[in-house]
């Protein structure tokens, strides 16, 4: 790739942050793989944050909902990915805090009840065991997904489902 000014790499970077919501982390490491200096790189990513090209609060809203709705991950592995972007733990608490509980319990309970069907053992516990595996290796809490496999197991309309 030959060099490019600071100019034709703005012009990149607003155009990179244009199509989808980006962060610091990333736009640092597009303009580090273009060979750009550390000052350069410096001047745009001030540029680019006052024109409101990155904004790491929307970002993180973004990435939380996009990654439940479309990944199905849990709030622990949203949370993980967050953190490997450099988001700050104060931004990533205030995305997380924005789930909507019911969507998440729906995403999770639909999610458990596809798996199911797949899932086979000895008995019905060492199935709810690797549900419980499974939902935990996407990222949701335990504390989430015991309840849910209660009401998948029991059926829909329980005393003690927590709706």
């Amino acid at each position: 790739m030959k060099p490019q000014s600071e100019s034709e790499m703005m012009h990149r970077m607003a155009a990179y942050c244009s199509v989808a919501e980006r962060c610091l982390y990333d736009v640092r490491k597009k303009m580090q793989a273009a060979g750009l200096s550390t000052e350069a790189m410096e001047g745009i990513v001030d540029r680019l944050i006052k024109e409101k090209f990155i904004d790491e609060k929307r970002f993180a809203r973004c990435f939380v909902n996009d990654k439940l709705r479309f990944n199905h991950w849990g709030r622990i592995r949203i949370n993980y990915e967050l953190g490997k972007k450099n988001i700050p733990p104060a931004i990533c608490r205030e995305a997380l805090e924005g789930i909507d509980e019911a969507t998440y319990n729906d995403i999770l309970y639909a999610l458990l009840k596809e798996k199911k069907k797949t899932l086979r053992g000895k008995n019905e516990q060492e199935v709810f065991l690797k549900l419980l595996r499974f939902a935990s290796g996407r990222g949701f809490e335990n504390r989430e997904t015991i309840p849910c496999l209660r009401r998948l197991y029991k059926g829909h309309n329980h005393a003690d489902d927590p709706e």
